[in-house]
């Protein structure tokens, strides 16, 4: 496992080593391929999970079997946390769409973990105040933005968390399907498919295989705004 990436995770990062190592050592290895579900809708949950590689989609269905994607989760972020406050079942599936290595850490380890190391609590907090704040902001876009501003401010996002320098850019391998895409934003395939021709059209971003080259960022920025 790669603890470093761990060590960088918000949680982690100001945990004094003897705290990071008795949370680490309750640790267990999870690998998932593109596809498979580490918890369903529903599901009773104990553990919460920490992305070591790959990337984890957060989603839920309605009873119609229309799907939403709540987010997309990268190295060092965590997912699952919820279940330690509030017992309830599972609200959202969690789908690796792409190889992906997850450390799980089991509720009753953490607690203990947390007796003795209260910063632990705050941390984990601070970790749902920034779920709950980019929850907020979906909500208001929905309201606000039209379709296109959404996805501008959709490709912004995943560039700040997984984009890399290319030649002539960034390169953004979000690794999502168009109709993932699109339930990210909140709109048909369609809509969304129309919003990023118009985007190519203007040179802002060139498409590629469940990835985008943004060209353009500051004209995106804009966009999205």
């Amino acid at each position: 496992m790669d603890i470093e990436v761990l060590r960088r995770a918000p949680l982690f990062a100001t945990l004094g080593d003897e705290v990071f190592a008795a949370l680490t050592d309750e640790l267990t290895e999870v690998d998932l391929s593109r596809g498979a579900s580490v918890f369903r809708e529903g599901d009773q949950g104990d553990q919460l999970y920490f992305i070591v590689s790959g990337k984890i989609k957060l989603g839920r269905t309605a009873p119609d079997g229309r799907e939403n994607l709540l987010a997309v989760l990268g190295p060092g972020e965590l997912f699952g946390e919820m279940a330690l406050f509030d017992p309830s079942p599972r609200n959202a599936t969690a789908t690796a769409v792409s190889e992906t290595r997850l450390a799980g850490l089991r509720h009753e380890n953490l607690r203990k973990v947390i007796q003795s190391n209260p910063e632990v609590s705050a941390q984990l907090l601070q970790a749902l105040a920034r779920r709950l704040r980019r929850t907020n902001e979906s909500l208001a876009d929905l309201v606000f933005s039209d379709v296109p501003g959404r996805v501008a401010k959709a490709l912004l996002d995943l560039a700040d968390r997984f984009g890399r320098p290319a030649t002539d850019g960034i390169l953004v391998a979000h690794e999502l399907t168009q109709e993932e895409l699109a339930q990210l934003v909140g709109a048909s395939r369609e809509t969304v498919n129309k919003a990023l021709a118009e985007f190519v059209q203007r040179g802002w971003l060139r498409l590629e295989a469940r990835a985008v080259v943004i060209l353009d960022i500051q004209r995106l920025r804009q966009r999205s705004r």
